[in-house]
Parts: C-alpha cells; sequence; structure tokens
C-alpha cells in the first residue's frame, strides 16, 4: 500500500504497521450494479426476518454503523459512523490468519472483506464478505456489553499461542474459500480443496489456544444466541448474514445448549450448519466464560508450562520474566528444576524488550543466532536479584568494570567481567559480561567466552508466555501472509448488458418518473439474460408498488412462478422476493 487512508477515524489511525500490511483499497467502484442488487435483496431479507428473531438492536444498529438497506457501504459512511462509538472499518482480501484478525479486534477496528458474494451464493458463502462482516458484526457494535466482550477477546486471542496445523489449516480454508467463489471452478479441485480441509481439521493433533479460543469465537461472535432457551435471539454474525441458517436455526431440530465453558470441546466446520448452538443469558457471560479459559493459556500461566507451549508452537513467542524483560524469539530449550524453569533458550534472531519495546542495540541483529538466560535466585540470597538496588549489587560484588560470579539456587554458575547492568522501572533486567562462561550443576558450558558478549537476563520466574513478538514493528514479523490472492472477476460482453440493465433498474427506483422502459428491460431480459431472477424481481416491486402496468406484472410474475418449479434451486429465494414484495420494508430504513 503507498498511501494509508485512516479515514479520519482515530481506531484505524493507531493501527501498528504489521497490522496495516493486510489492509486493501475497498475500490468501491467495482461493485457492479448486481453486487449491490444482491445487497439490497439480502439485507431486506435479514430486515424481513431478523426485525422479531435478532437481539434488540439489530436494526438501530444498521444506522448506527453507517449501513443503509439500498446499496453496499463504503468504508468512509461506515467509518464516519463507527468513531461516533469508538470502532473503526477497514477491508481486507478475503480471510486474514486468526491471530492478526483478533489483533484488529484488540484495537477496536472492525474487519471486512471487500468482495461480495456472487449472485448464485446469495444465501451462503464460506468466504468472508461485506455482507458478513458489515451487516453481520457492524450492527450489533454499537451494544456496549458486546463491543467491550469483541475488543477484550481480541486481546486475550493475540497473545494464544497457535500451532504449525493451525497455520496450515487457515491456509487450507482459505484456499477453498476462494475457490468457491470463483465463476468457473473445477468441482475436481474443490473436492480436491475440501478433502483437504477435512483432512487438515481431523489431524490437528491436541488442539492450541488459538484453535480452542476460534471455537469460543465461534460459538459467540458468529453463531452466538442469546437470551433463554426456549426464546432465544440472534446475535452472532455468521447468523445475521446469512439468510438460510438465519432461518433455519430457530427450528427445535437444532439443540440449543447454554454456554459455558465447555463450548470449547465443540469443534465447528465452516462448510456446513451447525448441529448445535450455545445462548448465553448475558453478554457478561461471554466474558466471564472467556477469563475462565484465559486463565489457563501460556501468557498467564507463565513458567515450565508456558515455555513447553512456545516450544511446541515451533513459532515466534516470547517469555517475560518476573523483571519485566521480555525475550522474544523461537524457543527450543527450558531446563527446569522441580518443574520450575532454571534456564531458557532460542534459536536464531532473537530480540529483548521492555514494556513492548525493544531495548536499543538487543534486536535481531545483535541476538541473531539466539539467547540463552538463567531464571531464578541467586544461592543464598533471600532477595531476588531484579530487586536489589545497584548499591546493594555492589555489596554482593556485582559492579561494571569488576570480575563476578555468580550462583544460582538451581547450580548454574555465570562468570566473567561485568559490562553493564541495566534496569527500568526501579528493576534490574539485564547484566552484560564479558569473556564469560555459564556453566551446569554439572559443569556442563552453557556459554563459552568465544561466542562474544554474554547478555544476562535477570529474573526469579517466567510470569507470562505469548505468541508473536513483545514489539512487533521492531521484530517485523511478516505476518504469515498469504500467497494466494482472491479471485477478481472479468466480466464478458453479455454481463457487462446485464449490469446495465440492473442499473436502468436501480436509476428508475430512486426517481421515480416515467416507467416505460421497464418494459424494455424486461424484453432485454427475456432475450439475452434468461437465467437472470434477481433484476425481473426487482421489475414487478416496482411495478406492483406504483400500482402500474398490470399486464406486464402479470407476466413477470408467471415467469418466476414457472421458473421456481422447473428450477427448484430458486424455489425460496424467488418466494422469498415475492413475500418482500407484499411486506415492503420501511422507507426510513432504506436511505
Amino acid at each position: 500500500m503507498s498511501h494509508f487512508n485512516d479515514f479520519n477515524n482515530p481506531q484505524v489511525a493507531a493501527l501498528p504497521a504489521h497490522l496495516k500490511q493486510f489492509i486493501v483499497d475497498q475500490h468501491y467502484e467495482h461493485y457492479t450494479p448486481i453486487d449491490h442488487a444482491v445487497w439490497r435483496y439480502v439485507m431486506r431479507q435479514n430486515y424481513s426476518y431478523l426485525k422479531d428473531v435478532a437481539y434488540y438492536p439489530y436494526i438501530p444498529g444498521l444506522k448506527k454503523a453507517g449501513l443503509t438497506i439500498e446499496k453496499i457501504p463504503s468504508l468512509q459512511e461506515m467509518n464516519n459512523a463507527l468513531t461516533k462509538i469508538g470502532w473503526g472499518a477497514v477491508t481486507v482480501d478475503g480471510f486474514i490468519p486468526p491471530a492478526a484478525f483478533m489483533e484488529y479486534q484488540a484495537y477496536r477496528v472492525l474487519v471486512i472483506a471487500a468482495d461480495i458474494r456472487q449472485l448464485n451464493h446469495i444465501e451462503y458463502t464460506p468466504a468472508p464478505d461485506i455482507i458478513h462482516e458489515s451487516a453481520g458484526h457492524a450492527p450489533i457494535i454499537a451494544d456496549k456489553d458486546y463491543h467491550e466482550y469483541l475488543s477484550y477477546f481480541g486481546s486475550i486471542g493475540a497473545k494464544a499461542m497457535f500451532s504449525a496445523q493451525d497455520f496450515e489449516l487457515y491456509e487450507a480454508i482459505r484456499a477453498l474459500s476462494i475457490l468457491k467463489e470463483m465463476p468457473d471452478a473445477d468441482e475436481a479441485e474443490i473436492k480436491k480443496a475440501e478433502d483437504l480441509v477435512a483432512y487438515r481439521q481431523e489431524n490437528i493433533g491436541e488442539p492450541s489456544e488459538m484453535s480452542l479460543l476460534s471455537r469460543l469465537h465461534w460459538w459467540t461472535v458468529e453463531y452466538g444466541l442469546i437470551g433463554t432457551l426456549k426464546n432465544p435471539k440472534i446475535y452472532g454474525a455468521g447468523l445475521l448474514s446469512s439468510i438460510g441458517e438465519s432461518s433455519s436455526c430457530m427450528d427445535a431440530g437444532i439443540k440449543k445448549l447454554p454456554y459455558t465453558i465447555d463450548a470449547i470441546n465443540y469443534a465447528y466446520d465452516i462448510t456446513k450448519t451447525q448441529p448445535q448452538l450455545f445462548v448465553t443469558p448475558t453478554f457478561q457471560n461471554l466474558i466471564d466464560v472467556l477469563e475462565t479459559f484465559a486463565d489457563t493459556m501460556a501468557f498467564r500461566v507463565g513458567g515450565a508450562y508456558g515455555l513447553q507451549k512456545a516450544i511446541e508452537s515451533k513459532n515466534v513467542c516470547t517469555a517475560v520474566y518476573s523483571s519485566g524483560l521480555q525475550v522474544t524469539g523461537v524457543f527450543t530449550e527450558v531446563l527446569k528444576k522441580n518443574n520450575d524453569p532454571v534456564f531458557i533458550k532460542t534459536t536464531g534472531p532473537s530480540a529483548l524488550s521492555i514494556n513492548n519495546k525493544q531495548i536499543n542495540g538487543h534486536g535481531k541483529d545483535h541476538h541473531r543466532d539466539g539467547f540463552s538466560s538463567p531464571v531464578g535466585k541467586l544461592k543464598g540470597n533471600a532477595l531476588p536479584l531484579e530487586n536489589l538496588s545497584i548499591a546493594e549489587l555492589n555489596y554482593f560484588g556485582i559492579e561494571e568494570g569488576k570480575e563476578a560470579v555468580l550462583n544460582f539456587e538451581s547450580g548454574i554458575a555465570v562468570g566473567g567481567l561485568v559490562k553493564k547492568i541495566q534496569s527500568a522501572n526501579e528493576k534490574i533486567q539485564l547484566i552484560t559480561f564479558d569473556n564469560c562462561t555459564v556453566k551446569d550443576k554439572k559443569g556442563k558450558v552453557l556459554f563459552d567466552p568465544s561466542w562474544g558478549v554474554y547478555d544476562m537476563a535477570v529474573g526469579e520466574k517466567i510470569v507470562s508466555v505469548f505468541c508473536g513478538a513483545a514489539d512487533k514493528d521492531a521484530f517485523v514479523e511478516v505476518i504469515y501472509k498469504s500467497n494466494t490472492g482472491t479471485h477478481h472477476a472479468t466480466y464478458d460482453f453479455n454481463t457487462l448488458e446485464l449490469h446495465k440493465l440492473y442499473q436502468q433498474v436501480r436509476d428508475r427506483r430512486h426517481n421515480s418518473g416515467g416507467f416505460g422502459f421497464l418494459g424494455n428491460v424486461w424484453f432485454e431480459l427475456q432475450k439475452y439474460h434468461h437465467d437472470d431472477w434477481l433484476c425481473a424481481l426487482e421489475i414487478l416491486e416496482i411495478l406492483e408498488h406504483e400500482e402500474i402496468e398490470p399486464a406486464l406484472a402479470l407476466e413477470i410474475r408467471t415467469f418466476l412462478e414457472q421458473k421456481s418449479v422447473n428450477e427448484p434451486e430458486y424455489k425460496k429465494l424467488i418466494s422469498d422476493g415475492f413475500y418482500l414484495i407484499k411486506h415492503p420494508v420501511e422507507q426510513k430504513l432504506v436511505v
């Protein structure tokens, strides 16, 4: 992205560089008249059905999020509205990695897929699209309890450990969703992609923190119900944006379970309708369940458990010492005594930070081959090293410019010339040695003077371990950005002509006046676009609302009725369309 448009929205402006890399321009001019008609059809359906089953703020929420029923929203319009509730919105290219998605939520920015589903996937698409993201997530965001949950979830999700298998599954799901939205996708290719998703889902192994969290996200933010088991209302965006599933989910055949921490035991399949749904009595309960789960996560548990999770993850992770020092890198080894870590080691480029800001001179260049350091207290010393003042350190013989030997309770010994003692926030964090030797209690060499300067981290315990770098922008995590791009259609002459017909009907709806040419549009549709049903429905809607040209209206209605008999896949869409003509959406919501 050469330029960065923050839409004059403070939340968007505050995004860090590693998240900005996923943002793409919306290219509003790429939406075709058919795209706008798809949006309008789905939004009118949603309104018609959801006004009775959606959690109360859905309809007023549309307006608060800068959405109308009539046309696809522009990001500027959405940001103008969302600014008022302390949120923002950006567009991205299809699925982005879960960790990045979560972090956007922590920054209170909605991530919206710029694309819109094709007409032939109007009821449901596995690919994220602008209908799902803006008509699903945005309207409810004005609810304070809900958006508190969303951003809190993001801040926890951004620290979750994920595995190599999680990433492979994400890539498989992204590839499948892109294929399914291609107009000319090969059935065999789709089958192969579906099989790969199924295989990776089944072979994910022990689920990581991220995959368990993504279940909680799925059963709440995407597919959640709120209220009582007998009378639940919809608040999940996956349901709010699927005109098929939002009605079928209320069937008695779909089990409704109380939402508790037990939901982490239910895996989900994005390609199928949900066999069960969870009902929360309040949004506060969502936060309580999340809190219960967060208490089991490595970033809160720390210690040997957290370090083990980091080693298994094989990703860049950060371990935080009780002194506040943060060590970022790929963790490969931990030595323990009574299950407490006494020595940690990373391999490859590593960095040291305090308060999520890299310490000057301690980036990947300086620690390019890894980092290792003891953890724990000095032998015979009641106070942890980090809590001593410089004067007290000197008293124990640790003084800049002098030789020192540090004997740890674990039996690890560090000896060399003290070059520098670094502290911040009244804690000692780092002691740098020249000509230093580090040995374990059996005398095995853990660091040899010939390897250069030794930076020893100071801290009695590892209090937290989380996925990703402490200072993400300095570490420049190229967050595993996918190399598969979404598909963008090119239109043949016939389709471009069809776009013009849709546009004429749209113009006609917005500027009442002569209706003469609607008959002409219908004639063109009959002659060249016999597959179309939505443009025909839109003409019928105008004719019946204006009570004009009854013969033409009857001809179109007969054609559509016949189509739903001959082509049953259109039956529900057409009969729902007839219902909308009879029960129009209140005018005040349209613009």
